[in-house]
């Protein structure tokens, strides 16, 4: 079986441009862009954000992100200052969860939700 060499979700934008903004600001680099996606990568992970929106998918669209250290990583949120900059609801920092992980959320522009997760191996 031919081995695979990357797995990127499509992310809906409602603007655009905005989360472009917003996802740099967390840190990601845009290494490649048409009028319609750009390619976003943080370390060796990367995703496609598509200029693309319908409302309930968006709203039920999510990720995780699994880190070693969410306490450190989570600095980069809390010095990213995205309510202010971004108008999107208070991420909501980290905790242990019912299920045992310790995770921290964030909402994009769009309504995406993001599971930001403390790693346990």
């Amino acid at each position: 079986m031919e081995q695979i060499l990357s797995l990127r979700p499509f992310v809906p934008a409602k603007d655009f441009a905005l989360s472009k903004r917003y996802y740099q600001t967390l840190g990601f680099t845009l290494t490649g862009e048409d009028d319609k996606v750009a390619f976003l990568k943080l370390g060796d992970f990367s995703f496609i954000l598509q200029d693309f929106y319908v409302k309930e998918f968006a709203e039920n669209f999510m990720m995780q992100v699994l880190v070693r250290n969410l306490d450190s990583w989570w600095q980069r949120v809390d010095a990213a200052k995205l309510v202010a900059e971004y108008g999107v609801r208070e991420p909501r920092a980290p905790k242990i969860q019912p299920w045992g992980m310790k995770v921290g959320f964030l909402i994009d522009p769009t309504g995406v939700l993001w599971h930001i997760a403390e790693a346990k191996f």
